[in-house]
């Protein structure tokens, strides 16, 4: 078989059912089987799924699993010399799965090739990233790299200075839509599930370069994300576990066993993480404040 699509799903009813409706006519023509393991959601995604995309294989959890243990039961299960991870907020463009299984079949030493991803009003959504780094992430979650824009040092990790418009070679590109080869899943494992949600493909990642893979973007396919449908949901627990995830990420692949080191990280991330949910619940009052006061 020469594909394996699989989709996690929490919540994300509609927009599940548009990604599923814009997948179906891309793989004609491609041995292909479809997997949509759903995470336990309470608006009736899995119900929808199998009444309405009977051709989809579905795994119904009974509790939320999260994102990297979801996504290994499916590739426990799947057979394709390929896989596809594709997030329920996204809709496949026209060949854009087809691009991207070219592009894997005239790139030999590619392990992971991930498309251009488009906002909701079609404009480019930036999608790839360096490694997060001791140095870069300090200056994303102190806040420098917002005030201080135009700083090249404080610019690298979110690589705002590529236009996502040029075919290259990246560290880490969006989860939201990555092709693999079975190959590289075999050699490096599965994603690790240590990790709840976020991170984890970044984990993946790094481990597959470290691998002597590379990763490649092309904005010769195209997908477009809504982007953190399931994430805003539960906008505290996912905070907190994007913190716990860089921590993990930390400790597996930077920690030199100072543990004074391994300290400072961990309080600081727990810090920063808490201040951020603060000022969440200060901008959620604001709005409520401002909205009563328009009802008045």
């Amino acid at each position: 078989m020469q594909l394996s699509v699989i989709i996690v799903s929490w919540n994300t009813r509609e927009l599940l059912s548009r990604c599923l409706s814009s997948l179906k006519p891309e793989l004609a023509g491609i041995e292909s089987e479809v997997f949509l393991v759903d995470n336990h959601s309470a608006d009736g995604s899995a119900d929808m799924v199998a009444r309405e995309h009977p051709w989809v294989s579905l795994i119904a959890n009974d509790e939320n699993l999260g994102f990297a243990a979801a996504n290994n039961q499916a590739l426990k299960l799947s057979r394709g010399q390929c896989v596809l991870l594709l997030n329920p907020d996204t809709e496949v463009g026209a060949t854009a799965i087809s691009h991207l299984l070219s592009f894997l079949q005239e790139h030999p030493q590619a392990g992971v090739v991930a498309p251009q991803l488009l906002n909701s009003d079609g404009t480019i959504q930036r999608s790839c990233r360096e490694f997060p780094t001791f140095l870069g992430m300090s200056f994303e979650l102190l806040g420098l790299s917002r005030l201080f824009p135009d700083r090249e040092v404080f610019r690298r990790y979110k690589m705002l200075d590529f236009d996502h418009n040029t075919q290259m070679q990246v560290d880490q590109p969006e989860g939201a839509c990555l092709l693999l080869r079975r190959q590289v899943i075999d050699e490096i494992g599965m994603l690790d599930e240590g990790y709840f949600m976020l991170f984890e493909e970044v984990d993946w990642c790094y481990r597959i370069k470290k691998a002597g893979w590379q990763i490649w973007f092309t904005p010769d396919s195209q997908v477009v994300h809504h982007y953190g449908q399931s994430i805003k949901q539960v906008k505290v627990r996912m905070i907190l576990s994007s913190h716990r995830g860089l921590y993990r990420f930390w400790s597996k692949h930077y920690r030199q066993g100072r543990w004074y080191m391994d300290w400072l990280v961990w309080s600081g991330l727990m810090c920063l993480a808490y201040l951020r949910i603060g000022a969440h619940f200060l901008r959620q009052g604001f709005g409520s404040g401002k909205a009563g006061a328009s009802a008045a």
